[in-house]
């Protein structure tokens, strides 16, 4: 199964800066450890016409210059640099490239992505470029000759994917499902196709029965040729941001319904990291690495009964 990263380009933070860059580290390093079947490679770069299918180009410059706005930089949360801007970049290429795979082999991830607080003009809450966005747009385009694509985003980072929300907002091609925290960062919520709010605390069991439900609707509603999957760690109780109190069971069987979804029918599914704060960083990237198993076993499922 192929697998995109890009922990080597570092975003150097200040002293004490809440963002846990070293996760996408300690994440590869686990995956070179423990699962073989995991072909990695780097992430390329999103080019400038790329990230344009879904940002404004001026917003795009910006970030490429170090012009942006203070107000824009201080939503973003992270300083400026050269580096900083190489890693956005990157980290909406490792999705596109796991998109790319999964159309050609069922099922691929990117072991960074998942920014889905960038808007179109802007970024916000540690997102600089929405790769979400930028990555179902450019595989409608590939297709398009082909067969009109339809994406169905499945997101469970415990924060809702307001910048997806947004940009997808009057695209009847693009389902954006979103299973987040009511009373959780942004506190100003965009309109999904489909929002469910979940309560502090919530547990396992009621985690799970919002998200079969969730499923069912969008099953009903509509049919995807591709699923992206944001397969956020923060919903885990031991997360600093998270608020809910998901088991690393849980998280599992979380997992494993998204991808027995898909895989029921027979939709491609690529799959990125979002978020994870945890309190002990090694409870964020063993969420992770499960999702990583989770998903080999599925890929080797499409290996051996192709649709």
């Amino acid at each position: 199964m192929q697998a995109f990263y890009s922990d080597h380009f570092v975003l150097p933070l200040p002293e004490g800066h809440r963002f846990p860059m070293a996760k996408y580290r300690m994440l590869r390093d686990r995956l070179v450890g423990e699962l073989p079947g995991v072909r990695l490679r780097e992430a390329p770069a999103a080019t400038d016409a790329e990230l344009a299918l879904a940002h404004s180009p001026g917003y795009i410059a910006a970030v490429a210059q170090g012009t942006l706005d203070t107000a824009v930089q201080r939503e973003i949360g992270f300083p400026w640099s050269p580096a900083m801007a190489e890693r956005a970049r990157r980290s909406v290429g490792g999705t596109l490239a796991a998109c790319r795979a999964a159309l050609g082999e069922g099922v691929a991830g990117s072991l960074a992505g998942g920014t889905h607080h960038a808007y179109a003009d802007r970024g916000s809450g540690f997102c600089v470029f929405n790769d979400v966005a930028v990555a179902a747009r450019l595989m409608q385009a590939e297709w398009m000759q082909i067969w009109p694509l339809r994406v169905a985003v499945i997101d469970l980072d415990v924060h809702q994917g307001n910048g997806t929300a947004c940009i997808f907002a009057d695209d009847d091609s693009v389902f954006t499902l979103s299973l987040h925290g009511a009373r959780n960062f942004p506190f100003q919520k965009e309109r999904s196709d489909l929002d469910v709010e979940l309560p502090d605390g919530c547990t396992d069991a009621a985690y799970l029965e919002a998200l079969e439900q969730a499923l069912d609707m969008l099953a009903q509603r509509f049919k995807p040729g591709l699923v992206l999957y944001l397969a956020g760690a923060d919903p885990h109780a031991g997360d600093r941001l998270g608020r809910l109190a998901l088991s690393h069971d849980g998280l599992e069987a979380r997992d494993r319904r998204v991808f027995d979804w898909a895989w029921q029918r027979r939709v491609p599914l690529a799959f990125v990291m979002a978020g994870g704060y945890g309190r002990d960083l090694a409870d964020t990237v063993q969420a992770q690495c499960t999702t990583w198993r989770v998903a080999l076993q599925y890929h080797a499922r499409w290996q051996n009964s192709p649709p």
